[in-house]
């Protein structure tokens, strides 16, 4: 019987300076789990250096895109992916080594010791990021102070993009009614878990902003994050979280 029981998703788009790295990293620390590498068609060649990853190694797999039209949809495409095979755990994760790939053991304990889906915080306990600017750090603060304000989700990093789903999690979304795809994708995915009852809980990690390839941020995603919100509070007519499911 296999010892494989998590899949960690890593969405790619122009990573070719940052994959074989990332994979080989991941490979290293977490001896249970698996990668999909979710390409956009990356015009730089990373889906097909992606392809080789997968030949030479069982615990890659690829799925290939036909265009760049978000981080969210990318990450549904994975879940859908995971949820057709046995995996019991399922992971978001960048490419960039923002993420460090030696914490997926502590989500994965996180979920099979008491929660449902896990955050990975770069507030709790303290701040813990490096290589930003004043000016960013305060952006990404001011956001989760926001979405607690709006919503009343209780986490200090909702926009965070490191996280852990155990599997009922994702199979109890709907994933044509999930509209936002950027930061507001994170926030939304956390909150229909919350509402649903499901434990959340964080666990504080390093961010450490990327030292190679170039930054997928824009306006256009935190104006995304910023109607999301409120949103997800009306369409909910304000309500806050219900009993935990167990």
């Amino acid at each position: 019987m296999s010892d494989i029981d998590t899949l960690v998703i890593i969405p790619t788009y122009n990573e070719k300076e940052n994959i074989n790295k990332i994979a080989a990293a991941v490979l290293d620390a977490s001896p249970h789990a698996d990668m999909l590498f979710v390409d956009d068609n990356s015009p730089d060649g990373t889906g097909q250096l992606a392809d080789v990853l997968a030949e030479k190694y069982e615990r890659i797999h690829v799925l290939h895109r036909t265009s760049k039209d978000g981080l969210g949809r990318a990450y549904i495409a994975g879940f859908k992916w995971a949820l057709g095979r046995d995996y019991q755990f399922v992971m978001e994760m960048d490419c960039d080594f923002s993420h460090d790939p030696n914490e997926i053991p502590n989500f994965r304990d996180s979920v099979i010791g008491k929660n449902d889906l896990v955050l990975g915080s770069r507030y709790v306990g303290g701040i813990r990021i490096m290589n930003w600017p004043l000016s960013r750090l305060m952006l990404s603060r001011g956001a989760g102070i926001y979405v607690q304000m709006i919503t009343g989700m209780p986490f200090t990093d909702p926009t965070g993009g490191f996280k852990c789903f155990r599997r009922e999690v994702l199979e109890s979304y709907d994933f044509d009614k999930v509209k936002a795809n950027g930061y507001g994708f994170q926030i939304e995915m956390t909150h229909k878990a919350w509402m649903k009852g499901f434990r959340v809980g964080e666990i504080p990690i390093v961010f450490e902003d990327r030292q190679e390839g170039t930054s997928k941020m824009s306006g256009n995603i935190v104006y995304e994050a910023l109607w999301v919100v409120w949103t997800l509070a009306i369409r909910n007519g304000f309500r806050r979280r219900p009993n935990v499911k167990r």
